[in-house]
């Protein structure tokens, strides 16, 4: 679900150091393959957390992985997650942050279920820059409301420090980060899956300009 997530994933853990045992969250974890390999690669702990897949859709992805007991499928609501405050080590969220995140309030309601001092890191579509109108022309086409969530590192980066609540240690884009989704739809459009096509088309136009993917990894303050 979105651009390929163990890339998006592997690009994140390696600026937030993870350690056999340790508790994370996956929120918005979708077919829990972020989850998967996190427990596979790091040995930790996963609560691989999503409102649109079954739990027990990605139970099956999880047991026949080999990771059954160290990842654990939840269906929840962003703004409603049954954890205990300040229960996991880290916390991640690939490709789904900006459905909910770009709440001013969100982050004091989300960062309470990390440990102080522990790590909190996303990755996420979005500009280089903030446009102020309309996207550019040649994106015009393809262009949907809901685009209106993918917001430039800087902006993410201001978005958390007003809080005060953490401290923002890398706030980027990912390196050729729009050439992996670019090159993930081609992979889904040759499997007949989505989004495919159009997505690709519009990646192929902006060549980088624009679009990438956003990265931000930051503490929470104690």
């Amino acid at each position: 679900m979105g651009p390929n997530p163990v890339w998006q994933a592997e690009a994140l853990v390696g600026l937030m150091p993870l350690e056999p045992g340790m508790r994370v969250l996956d929120l918005g974890c979708g077919n829990a393959c972020s989850s998967v390999f996190l427990a596979k690669e790091f040995g930790v702990e996963v609560w691989a957390t999503d409102l649109w897949i079954k739990p027990e859709e990605n139970l099956r992805r999880v047991v026949e992985a080999g990771v059954e007991g160290r990842v654990h499928p939840v269906y929840s609501e962003a703004r409603s997650l049954p954890y205990a405050e300040g229960f996991f080590d880290a916390m991640v969220s690939i490709g789904a942050y900006h459905y909910f995140g770009t709440d001013d309030l969100y982050l004091g309601y989300f960062s309470r279920f990390v440990k102080p001092g522990g790590r909190i890191g996303i990755v996420q579509p979005g500009p280089v820059e903030e446009y102020e109108t309309l996207p550019p022309a040649h994106l015009e086409e393809y262009w949907k409301w809901d685009f209106c969530a993918w917001h430039s590192p800087a902006w993410w980066r201001r978005h958390w420090e007003k809080t005060g609540l953490v401290t923002v240690e890398v706030a980027d884009q990912l390196p050729h980060g729009w050439d992996d989704w670019l090159q993930w739809n081609e992979a889904c459009d040759l499997d007949g899956g989505t989004p495919g096509r159009e997505e690709a088309r519009m990646l192929h136009g902006d060549g980088g300009r624009t679009l990438g993917l956003t990265r931000l990894v930051a503490h929470r303050n104690s």
